[in-house]
């Protein structure tokens, strides 16, 4: 059987405003990422450092049990990998990649464009690439105020204290010293903010 590629083994910017032109045109699938969305802040990722600044640029691609998103940050922004491992116990499945990948320039002048076109030229950047798998269920029981673990209902104000007593135990150095910049102007998971494209690219993250 022929391997199905994903955008995680061939990343294209034209996908990127396909897909965020296809979720902000559809109530259905705003829906269905808002729900997959909340499960990782009922995780406390955003605790950890940079996940707040991943942007959306594939998914959510919805399967019979799951769903499944793909964030992008720049290279030097990788999201503290101990953020993925909350997610883990929870039954959801995720894939780290570093990877390059080809995004327009800002345009400042004619010299911008491609030749003979109004295209942007293209430059390529080192990205990190995340693919989190989440349980159907799991969002459901979420947005219920409840989840299963191990045949246990654990409610979610539970789950938020034994995350608290992790805390208390293990430390999480945040790089004090070091400067995050502003979260992009694409689609942001951390506030779910969405703001306008960058100059001669028709919706989506900006250059990284």
């Amino acid at each position: 059987m022929a391997k199905k590629y994903t955008f995680l083994d061939s990343p294209e910017w034209p996908k990127i405003v396909e897909n965020i032109k296809g979720v902000m045109v559809s109530d259905g699938i705003m829906a269905t990422l808002l729900d997959w969305e909340r499960v990782l802040d009922e995780a406390d990722i955003y605790a950890f450092k940079n996940w707040k600044l991943g942007e959306l640029v594939d998914g959510p691609v919805v399967s019979k049990y799951s769903v499944s998103c793909t964030l992008m940050w720049p290279k030097r922004l990788m999201p503290d990998p101990r953020g993925a491992k909350r997610l883990s116990p929870l039954g959801c499945k995720t894939k780290f990649k570093r990877t390059t990948i080809k995004v327009p320039i800002q345009i400042e002048s004619p010299d911008d464009y491609q030749p003979g076109t109004h295209y942007p030229k293209l430059i390529d950047r080192d990205v990190w690439l995340i693919n989190i798998t989440i349980p159907k269920k799991l969002m459901n029981d979420i947005r219920e105020g409840s989840i299963d673990i191990a045949d246990q209902n654990i409610e979610l104000e539970d789950l938020e204290d034994a995350y608290a007593r992790d805390y208390d135990t293990a430390e999480v150095k945040d790089g004090q010293g070091d400067q995050q910049p502003a979260a992009g102007m694409g689609m942001g998971l951390g506030d779910m903010g969405l703001g306008a494209p960058p100059g001669g690219a028709p919706g989506g993250p900006p250059p990284l």
